[in-house]
């Protein structure tokens, strides 16, 4: 076996309320490709910020060997000096800053009189973007740029800084497939060179692809590191590690009625809010009926999400034309609190930004779209809002220590049950959810589909976007599928494989359904 360049040897570390780490184990060998995978609030991430000195010696216990050595991180500093770096799931980039300055802040390229030597730092930059197979202009603003290529430019970064270790979570979360098959094989170019990459992944078919070893762990557990080689190291062997048991259904039967229709728009045109002339839906018209699970597919760019925001109150774009009925009657969605009380929510593909308040607790999170249900003259009851809370802390299987816990101290699954209830609360007729299982385990999506079966079987109607078409294909009735801002089919799930919707998501032409 190759010699073992890191070990990390029974980590335990608490939280209040909670025990993270109980005696983790993990050894990793030089060059490999080493997955870590585990449901949400596992210890992934924890154990990696241990590793990578987020959290410092001293806060946790048990032993960090390096090359043989045991070593004690301090910070970040500390544990980048010997050539380990983290990239976390959300990028540590700044938008107004040039790809350049992101690369060495931090780390600049000084001339003589201790002075930036910017022609040294785009030069070097330049060579940093060519080797990850970028060929951006190193002054170009990171803004400008979409997530795949900043997630690149991530790694260009530690590139930087002499990586041995190269630690990423959950790298491809947020990226389309043509962008995660090039981090992938970016991954395999940086291993012919010698750097040793651990990878925490929720897409297991990734995992499958190029980890060499996985290492499983579950309440804070080791429970167990597969050879990837042999023949038994299938993507249901993972599953039954990352949660206890047998998934033999992904997703779970429904047996409902179909009533009647919910919801319709027609001729739904956007506009984009800043880029005059560019349309960004074109004329889409869609419906959704009492007990229907109907998803909405495209490639990225296509206008799933921009449709979606256009609809719940004009969150998106501008001249925004149409007309929206509930129940067979038109309704104006013009603003997101007349969109609310029509009847219509809509949960985020980004709950980090636009769903959640991070700062906040769960209880407030939960409130937060509801509080007129809540209050009388204009004072919230306080006492019936720690009981809204509580009750879908428990139905939805809520993992937190209390509904006063900060919402962005937990899992990403559990934030986004967090997200869910705090639309489930309002009593909407009709559900969107954007990117609803995106960068969560299987057990936490197994949760989410049974939520979302669970609404349609008391009458609601609930709209699925996903970049997953094996999701939709799990758990919707219809399809329809979008591409370049038009609806191009519309999809009965008897009749829908991953090959005809693919087909509909990269044709122009809008097709009859």
């Amino acid at each position: 076996m190759t010699q073992s360049i890191l070990e990390m040897r029974e980590i335990t570390k608490a939280f209040p309320g909670v025990k993270a780490l109980q005696q983790v184990s993990l050894t990793v060998t030089a060059g490999e490709i080493h997955a870590i995978c585990g449901e949400n609030g596992a210890g992934k991430s924890t154990l990696m910020k241990v590793l990578s000195g987020v959290y410092p010696h001293g806060s946790y216990d048990g032993e960090i060997v390096l090359d043989g050595e045991s070593v004690a991180f301090g910070s970040i500093n500390d544990s980048e000096a010997r050539g380990i770096v983290i990239i976390h799931q959300e990028l540590a980039l700044i938008p107004h800053l040039s790809v350049a300055e992101n690369i060495f802040l931090g780390n600049e390229r000084r001339g003589p009189l201790g002075l930036v030597d910017w022609n040294r730092a785009n030069s070097e930059a330049a060579e940093l973007l060519a080797q990850v197979g970028l060929h951006e202009n190193p002054t170009t603003p990171i803004s400008a740029l979409g997530v795949g290529k900043q997630q690149l430019i991530e790694i260009a970064k530690a590139l930087s800084k002499n990586v041995r270790i190269l630690i990423l979570d959950e790298p491809t979360a947020a990226l389309n497939d043509n962008d995660s098959e090039h981090l992938l094989h970016l991954l395999r170019t940086l291993q012919e060179r010698g750097i040793t990459s651990i990878i925490i992944s929720h897409k297991l078919n990734e995992v499958e692809e190029i980890a060499e070893r996985t290492t499983i762990i579950r309440d804070g557990r080791t429970i167990e590191t597969i050879d990837m080689s042999e023949a038994g190291a299938t993507q249901e062997r993972i599953i039954r590690g990352m949660v206890g048991r047998d998934l033999s259904h992904r997703f779970p039967e429904r047996d409902h009625a179909i009533g009647d229709e919910v919801f319709r728009v027609e001729h739904w045109t956007v506009h984009h809010p800043t880029q005059t002339g560019r349309i960004v839906v074109d004329d889409a018209s869609l419906s959704v009926r009492a007990g229907e699970v109907v998803g909405i597919a495209g490639l990225m760019g296509a206008g799933r999400t921009e449709l979606a925001m256009s609809i719940f109150g004009r969150s998106y774009g501008r001249d925004v034309s149409g007309q929206a009925y509930m129940h067979g009657k038109p309704v104006s969605t013009a603003s997101v609190p007349e969109a609310i009380r029509h009847g219509i929510a809509y949960a985020t593909e980004d709950r980090k930004v636009y769903g959640l308040n991070l700062i906040q607790d769960v209880r407030k999170n939960i409130s937060a779209a509801g509080l007129r249900q809540l209050s009388s003259r204009g004072w919230v009851n306080g006492n019936k809002e720690l009981e809204v809370a509580e009750k879908y802390r428990a139905d939805l299987n809520i993992k937190a220590p209390s509904v006063l816990s900060v919402v962005g101290q937990l899992s990403g699954g559990n934030q986004q049950k967090v997200v869910l209830s705090k639309w489930i609360y309002t009593d909407p007729d009709v559900l969107i959810l954007d990117e609803p299982t995106r960068g969560i385990d299987v057990g936490a999506k197994y949760e989410i589909y049974t939520i979302i079966n669970r609404m349609v079987a008391a009458g609601k109607a609930v709209i699925v976007i996903s970049s997953e078409l094996p999701e939709l294909l799990g758990i919707c009735d219809r399809i329809y599928t979008l591409a370049f801002g038009r609806i191009t089919g519309e999809v009965p799930i008897a009749e829908a494989t991953q090959e005809n919707l693919m087909h509909l998501m990269t044709t122009e032409k809008e097709l009859v359904s």
